[in-house]
């Protein structure tokens, strides 16, 4: 396992349990886990936590996602098939450009 994911899951698990996350906290988890880790990180993911909710966070980014997703979904359903209009139009005028040109696969 990466030190990044090792990381992600011990801020959870530090989260979860409501207890402040510092480099020295990370370390001990990863390391109870048997994850070989370089320290530095440690820090940079206690830095980057210091003073944010991670609860609130990944509940609002859950709660965001699947709202999202749909209307992703619908634009990019209505972008294909404009998409494959004009990739037609483009393979037509190809061909044509070629005949015109004397270049023909059987000439």
């Amino acid at each position: 396992m990466s030190s990044e994911a090792s990381f992600s899951y011990a801020a959870l698990i530090l989260a979860d349990a409501e207890v402040e996350i510092t480099s020295e906290k990370l370390l001990a988890i990863t390391k109870a886990a048997g994850a070989q880790v370089e320290s530095v990180w440690a820090d940079v993911y206690a830095k980057a936590l210091e003073g944010r909710n991670l609860k609130e966070l990944l509940f609002s980014f859950a709660a965001s996602a699947p709202a999202a997703a749909g209307a992703a979904g619908a634009s990019a359903a209505a972008a294909s098939g404009d998409a494959a209009a004009a990739e037609e139009e483009v393979e037509e005028e190809k061909e044509e450009s070629d005949d015109d040109m004397g270049f023909g696969l059987f000439d």
